[in-house]
């Protein structure tokens, strides 16, 4: 740390990202093997000296060295002294998080926190899914239905399939269909070892936020080497987060140094194949979280790969080494270069080219908030292990952490299956009640008719017969004789 800032390299003079100005965000770009990751170590632990909490997503695990002493080597020594610093190794203070419960403590969040918009973006929901989606949202809290995990989500998407009728003609069509394809899909999301992630107790942004005895910040640190294997669960939580610090931490302004710092790794995985009610989310979130103490720095390959509406509010900018062998490559690397204030002694696109490992263009926002003259830099050694923390050095940090305990142990409190599932215990053990008196039924038409029919056969028959047997007994009395008998 460097007086008002964090020293990041020398120039021709010190390249220092002032404290005041870190939260105006910034953008971490090169290609791969250029040295960012060492960059990015001694952002973190520059700002955590500072007394900033940073949280950063550490894909690769490399980055877990900063919470170990470094080891300086004769290399090491040498580029400190050509570039005038001091190394005092020393580790940052480190909690060690993972969604998997694997690597560090468990972070999860609630169905409800997560929203429809993001966990349709996580399922790869197509518009007539997600407004499914959003109908079982609204269903489900006008119910005093509680969505905490899945198994709630997946008994509330029953539920609405079950009173598809009722609910649609409230809110519009739910086909079982479609009900039954987001099941699946969540499936699919269980299987990748996402369920876990949903529940209680869910991550308290306080605990992003601490600082050690000493005042210095600590570095939060997210394994992502297996997440980033879900890219979309990767971004849909690194973008709840920074939605969740935008709606929960109140307005400060222009702070002198950042609440927390949000170091967005393969941030073009956030970007790709988003639809456009996201990216205007990302947009606003990334705008407005500012003016919360909040600075967030985009890690990513190409500047290209971040939308212009977001590059644009990137203040602080470090280009380490970019190849343009492609057209595609080519114009990104034109985009970097234009997006720098030029410097008259050199050719910033063919600089770009020509940086070794190590070496960066940098330009940061001055004391006025207007960004300085890109400088070629040789960014400094971290005082931090460059490397990965061995698994016995990463669960002696965990041993240690201030939030040992608090979300190890999952809780499971009553919620919409345990509603949903009372509810249904309740109606089967009810009576079934006795079915009812059927009214006499007034006779049709046509059962009365052949009534009167069968009526008028009956007296038609009756008198025939009554004459025949009138004529016998008169014939029998009078003797008969002069009578003829009736042949048959």
């Amino acid at each position: 740390m460097a007086g008002e800032g964090v020293l990041i390299g020398m120039s021709d003079k010190p390249e220092v990202l002032r404290l005041d100005r870190a939260n105006r965000h910034g953008l971490a770009a090169g290609a791969t093997g250029t040295g960012k990751t060492v960059t990015l170590q001694v952002l973190a632990q520059g700002f955590s000296d500072a007394g900033v909490p940073v949280f950063a997503a550490d894909v690769k695990g490399d980055l877990s060295g900063v919470c170990q002493p470094g080891q300086p080597n004769d290399k090491l020594t040498a580029r400190a002294k050509e570039l005038g610093v001091s190394l005092n190794p020393r580790g940052a203070p480190v909690i060690f998080w993972d969604l998997f419960g694997e690597q560090g403590h468990p972070i999860r969040a609630t169905v409800s926190e997560m929203g429809p918009l993001l966990l349709s973006r996580m399922l790869e929901l197509n518009e007539v899914q997600e407004g499914v989606l959003n109908v079982v949202f609204r269903a489900a809290d006008e119910q005093g239905l509680l969505l905490l995990d899945f198994k709630d989500l997946q008994a509330a998407l029953t539920y609405a399939s079950d009173n598809a009728r009722e609910l649609g003609a409230r809110y519009g069509n739910i086909s079982p269909a479609t009900v039954a394809t987001i099941q699946r899909k969540l499936l699919v999301l269980d299987q990748q070892g996402a369920a876990g992630f949903f529940g209680e107790p869910a991550l308290q942004l306080s605990d992003l936020m601490r600082t050690d005895a000493a005042g210095r910040g600590y570095v939060s640190l997210l394994a992502a080497d297996r997440l980033i294997s879900s890219p979309r669960l990767y971004a849909t939580f690194l973008l709840w987060l920074m939605s969740e610090l935008f709606e929960e931490l109140p307005e400060v302004g222009d702070p002198e140094k950042p609440r927390l710092v949000f170091f967005f790794d393969e941030a073009h995985l956030l970007f790709r194949d988003a639809p456009k009610p996201l990216l205007e989310k990302v947009e606003q979130v990334v705008r407005l979280i500012r003016s919360k103490g909040v600075g967030v720095y985009f890690v990513t390959q190409n500047p290209a790969d971040v939308p212009d509406t977001v590059l644009g509010q990137l203040g602080n900018r470090i280009q380490h080494a970019l190849r343009a062998y492609t057209p595609a490559e080519q114009k990104g690397l034109r985009a970097a270069s234009e997006s720098f204030r030029p410097n008259p002694a050199f050719d910033t696109a063919e600089t770009i080219q020509a940086l070794a490992v190590g070496e960066a263009l940098v330009s940061v926002l001055d004391e006025k908030g207007a960004p300085t003259v890109v400088a070629r830099t040789r960014v400094r050694p971290p005082d931090s292990r460059i490397g990965p923390a061995t698994p016995s050095e990463r669960q002696a940090v965990i041993a240690q952490s201030p939030v040992r305990g608090l979300y190890d142990q999952v809780t499971d409190r009553q919620s919409a299956y345990e509603m949903l599932q009372g509810r249904a215990s309740q109606k089967a053990a009810e009576p079934e009640p006795a079915p009812a008196r059927q009214p006499a039924q007034k006779p049709s038409e046509i059962e009365t008719m052949a009534k009167a029919f069968g009526t008028s056969m009956v007296r038609t028959i009756g008198t025939q017969v009554g004459r025949e047997l009138i004529r016998g007994l008169l014939g029998g009395l009078t003797g008969g004789s002069g009578s003829r008998r009736r042949r048959y």
